[in-house]
């Protein structure tokens, strides 16, 4: 071991034990700090609350976050829309995401190197090179794979009950309910099935208990969830109060046609998986089946036919 690894070890040593420190500093707040939390957060704050262990990440990474940060506004970027669809709305939630990146893009490559040292693994060079860029991207791009999966489950729970929480609404409507009564009735039946379809509508009866307009409310609705059918229910419920039609019919239609696309969805996925099976079956499971079927005549043909050839 070179001088320079050992230099480098030391390093990445201090400053492990510097992050650990932080983070002890972080986890354990004075008095007066804990009680402005306890107090800003409300009487059911309790120490394990996820709001602020994100908000102590984000106060241990933000002096690192701008090394990653987009020169444009969070506000007005791209990413603070897919915040929306995850369902992250905590004001710390940039701050860490962008530290984190800027942490494991450079602290990935120092624990590959100080791995490799340690082991003795014979990379040098290129190989080496790749290796610490491999570990970087992956460090830097891998946050962005978690929200991107964050992101798809949520919609795709959204978009799995929605059809039922039409039919709900539906009901409801019928039975005498207004559209903002049905909504809370709603959420609140859904709260156990789907949490993220539950708060959003929730979130439509607050901004309308603040006196945002109706269209207004559905459409912040469509643009905090990114699901094209909550999209065209929006575009619906409009058309109906613009046009005078009935809202409960107009709902009963575009729950049936919701159903209709995730069966056309379901049957979609289904046609698909015998071409996602061909490649499996020829490069895994046909060559073994041709040894094991195969192999035994094989043999057999080694031990008859080759001694026999050198006998002439």
């Amino acid at each position: 071991m070179t001088l320079l690894q050992l230099a480098f070890l030391v390093l990445v040593f201090i400053g492990v034990v510097a992050a650990l420190a932080g983070v002890s500093v972080l986890a354990r707040p004075d008095a007066a700090r804990q009680r402005l939390l306890e107090l800003s957060a409300g009487p059911s704050a309790l120490g394990s609350d996820p709001g602020r262990w994100l908000q102590r990440l984000a106060d241990l990474v933000r002096p690192i976050s701008r090394l990653s940060t987009p020169e444009e506004s969070f506000e007005k970027s791209s990413l603070r829309l897919r915040f929306l669809h995850a369902g992250i709305r905590n004001p710390s939630a940039s701050a860490a995401f962008f530290g984190t990146k800027t942490l494991l893009a450079l602290g990935l490559p120092m624990l590959g190197f100080a791995a490799l040292t340690l082991t003795g693994a014979p990379l040098r060079g290129h190989s080496l090179m790749l290796a610490m860029l491999g570990l970087a991207a992956l460090g830097y791009y891998g946050p962005n794979l978690v929200l991107s999966q964050g992101v798809m489950r949520r919609q795709r729970e959204i978009f799995e009950t929605f059809p039922d929480a039409l039919d709900m609404m539906t009901v409801c409507v019928e039975a005498g309910l207004g559209t903002e009564a049905a909504m809370v009735r709603v959420a609140d039946d859904l709260q156990f099935k789907s949490p993220a379809l539950a708060e959003e509508l929730r979130l439509v009866n607050l901004e309308l208990r603040a006196g945002a307009d109706r269209e207004r409310a559905l459409r912040n609705l469509a643009l905090r969830t990114g699901v094209e059918e909550v999209d065209g229910f929006v575009t619906m419920i409009s058309q109906a109060e613009r046009f005078g039609t009935s809202i409960a019919a107009s709902l009963r239609v575009h729950a049936d046609m919701l159903r209709t696309v995730r069966r056309q969805r379901a049957e979609e996925a289904a046609a698909k998986i015998a071409l996602k099976l061909l490649f499996p079956l020829i490069f895994c499971i046909f060559p073994s089946l041709m040894v094991v079927l195969m192999g035994p005549a094989m043999i057999q043909i080694y031990r008859v036919l080759l001694p026999s050839m050198g006998a002439r």
